[in-house]
């Protein structure tokens, strides 16, 4: 991917060395079941499992956020920003052609724990979006697991994770996610679990959006990048995970999709650009 010499992103907060000091997962008891879960997936909505955290401080973050550098200046962080950058300006023209304003989000890079409206995000959980912040949380050690454990890498790839956690943003500033909120309310598990996926496919094909823009007005692309990508998206299919973790696949309990549904709603993203080729919601089957 060439990313050397973009615009650097001004919404990152560099919290990483920063002690939580002893925090716990919030939520209690149910933290170990999260974790288990969890880590094993991409991009997992934590208020939909935290519901918040009753002992959330906005001091404590705005603490952070005045202790955090927001000028990473090792390679690893100014690849981040520079994505962060480069989605920013697509979104941004994007929501202009149809007439909406593009608040950008803030990303959070931390390291084992953090804190965040949603809860406290440990490193267990994979990179994760909160709704009611409005920020992209991820400790990049995550990184190292999409290589070794994921078998997927590629600094494509890792634009992919961060990408994927934008298109959240998006659904959230479309109101797409409190509508499916809405929905989860009045649904049953296996409803909810649906739904989820059309969220996460959702988030897959913006992500593609993103690739396709980016490609089209800055060529970033380099052979191969796009089979990164893929091979990203394919990695963690719900099927993908649960045949690698307990050997059997039970497909009522995805909750993102299966590696070729992620792989095709990406593709589908990335071959048009359009916002109206990502309406997983519609479709009669999400693959």
């Amino acid at each position: 991917m060439r990313w050397r010499g973009g615009r650097l992103s001004s919404n990152v907060e560099d919290r990483r060395g920063m002690s939580m000091g002893g925090v716990g997962l919030a939520g209690g008891g149910i933290g170990a079941v999260v974790l288990v879960v969890v880590a094993m997936l991409l991009g997992v909505d934590p208020s939909v499992i935290l519901q918040g955290d009753p002992g959330y401080d906005p001091r404590h973050e705005q603490s952070e956020q005045r202790s955090g550098s927001l000028t990473p200046d090792d390679e690893l962080g100014r690849f981040v920003s520079t994505v962060l950058a480069d989605t920013e300006d697509t979104w941004t023209a994007l929501f202009r052609d149809i007439n909406r304003h593009y608040e950008q989000p803030k990303l959070v890079l931390f390291t084992g724990a953090t804190q965040s409206a949603c809860g406290v995000g440990q490193a267990a959980m994979g990179p994760f979006y909160c709704p009611r912040d409005e920020k992209v949380y991820i400790d990049l050690s995550f990184y190292r697991e999409l290589q070794s454990r994921f078998r997927a890498p590629g600094d494509f790839a890792q634009a992919y994770v961060i990408a994927h956690e934008i298109g959240h943003h998006v659904q959230n500033q479309l109101g797409i996610m409190q509508q499916v909120d809405q929905l989860r309310a009045r649904a049953d598990r296996a409803q909810a679990n649906q739904l989820s996926v059309r969220v996460e496919l959702q988030a897959d094909c913006f992500a593609g959006i993103w690739a396709h823009h980016a490609q089209r007005s800055r060529e970033v692309l380099e052979q191969g990048d796009l089979e990164e990508a893929l091979n990203a998206a394919s990695a963690i299919g719900d099927d993908r995970l649960q045949k690698q973790s307990q050997g059997y696949v039970v497909p009522e309990s995805f909750t993102h999709g299966s590696s070729a549904q992620r792989m095709a709603w990406f593709k589908r993203g990335f071959e048009s650009g359009r916002l109206s080729a990502c309406d997983t919601f519609s479709a009669a089957q999400a693959g």
